[in-house]
C-alpha cells in the first residue's frame, strides 16, 4: 500500500517518513529500517558460524548423533587437527596454491586489462567481449569442464598437442601430483582473472592521458611508462586485490571437488577440501569444523598483515 501510494503521490513517502521521523527520532527509524537485513544476515551467516563452533568444541560423531548426546570437549578437537601431519602438509600446500594463483591472477589480469583499455585496437573489443564468460561459468561446471579438457584419454588439451606434433603420448596431467597441482590452479586462475581484469581496466582508465604525454615528451619509454606511472598508480587497486583474492584463493574447494577429488593421493588436497573430508566422509563434524576455523584464523592473519602492511602502504 504504501509502494503504491508513494508511486501515485511521490510527496507521500516523504511526509510519510518525515511523520515517523518526528515520532521515533532518525536512530529509531533507522534501526527499523535495518531490521530485515539484520535477520537475513543472522540466518544465513551468523547462525551456520555458531552452530559450526559449537560442534568444533562438542565431540560430534556417528556414535554421539545417535545417541544425541555431544559432549563439551574443549579445544581438544583444534589440538587434534592441529597435530595431524596431513591437515599441516594440507595448510601448507593451500598457502603456496593460494599465493601462486593471486600472483598469476593479479599478472594475467592486468596483462588482460590493458588490451581492453587500448582504444585503437581491434582486439579490445573481443577482450570487453570475452573477459566475464569465465566469471559467469560456476565453479562447479568450471572444474568439470578443465576435467574434459585435462582428460589423459579424451582430453581437448592432449588432443591439440599431439595434433601439433609437441607430444607423441598422451599425457596424465591429473594423475601425475605436479601437473594434477598446476591444473587446479589454472582453472581456479582462468575463472577468477576477470575479477581483476574488470578492476584494473576500471583503474587505467581513469589514469589521465596528460600523464603519459608528459613522460612521452620527457623521453621516456613503453616499459619506463609503465614501470613509473602505471603501476604506481595502480598500487590501490592492487592492494584491494591482495585482500580480497587471497582470502577465497585459501579457501579453493570447487575445482578440487570437480577437477581432482584431491588426487592423485592428496597431491591437491587444501584446508577446505580436508575440512570437507573430515566432516562428509569421515563423519566427524567436530574436527571438520574445527579445521575449518582454523583455516578461518589463517585468512584472518592474511587481511590483518595486508591491511596493516600492504594496504597503507600502497594507498599512500
Amino acid at each position: 500500500m504504501i509502494i503504491a501510494a508513494a508511486q501515485r503521490n511521490p510527496g507521500f513517502l516523504s511526509r510519510f517518513l518525515q511523520g515517523w521521523r518526528g515520532e521515533l527520532g532518525i536512530n529509531q527509524l533507522a534501526f527499523l529500517l535495518n531490521i530485515p537485513t539484520v535477520v537475513i544476515l543472522v540466518l544465513l551467516i551468523a547462525y551456520p558460524l555458531g552452530y559450526a563452533f559449537y560442534l568444533s568444541i562438542h565431540e560430534v560423531t556417528i556414535s554421539t548423533l545417535r545417541s544425541g548426546e555431544t559432549p563439551f570437549v574443549g579445544l581438544k578437537n583444534y589440538i587434534t587437527v592441529l597435530q595431524d601431519p596431513l591437515f599441516l602438509t594440507t595448510l601448507g600446500r593451500t598457502l603456496v596454491m593460494g599465493l601462486l594463483s593471486v600472483f598469476l591472477m593479479l599478472a594475467i589480469g592486468l596483462f588482460v586489462a590493458m588490451g581492453m583499455n587500448m582504444e585503437h585496437a581491434r582486439i579490445s573489443y573481443v577482450t570487453r567481449a570475452l573477459v566475464l564468460m569465465p566469471w559467469a561459468v560456476p565453479p562447479i561446471a568450471n572444474g568439470l569442464m578443465w576435467s574434459f579438457i585435462f582428460n589423459s584419454r579424451y582430453g581437448h588439451l592432449n588432443s591439440t598437442l599431439y595434433s601439433l606434433g609437441f607430444i607423441d603420448h598422451f599425457i596424465r596431467f591429473l594423475s601425475d601430483p605436479t601437473l594434477a597441482f598446476m591444473a587446479v590452479i589454472i582453472a581456479y586462475v582462468w575463472r577468477v582473472m576477470p575479477f581483476s581484469a574488470l578492476l584494473y581496466h576500471a583503474a587505467l582508465a581513469g589514469i589521465p592521458k596528460e600523464v603519459y604525454e608528459a613522460a612521452e615528451v620527457d623521453g621516456a619509454n613503453p616499459w619506463q611508462q609503465f614501470w613509473h606511472i602505471t603501476l604506481p598508480l595502480l598500487r590501490p587497486v592492487t592492494a584491494v586485490l591482495l585482500i580480497l583474492r587471497t582470502a577465497f584463493a585459501l579457501m579453493i574447494f570447487d575445482e578440487v571437488f570437480a577437477l581432482t577429488s584431491g588426487g592423485p593421493g592428496d597431491s591437491t588436497w587444501t584446508a577446505a577440501w580436508y575440512s570437507y573430508w573430515t566432516s562428509f566422509r569421515l563423519i566427524r563434524f567436530d574436527t571438520g569444523s574445527a579445521a575449518a576455523f582454523i583455516l578461518a584464523v589463517v585468512i584472518g592473519i592474511f587481511a590483518w598483515v595486508y591491511i596493516k602492511f600492504v594496504y597503507r602502504r600502497m594507498g599512500e
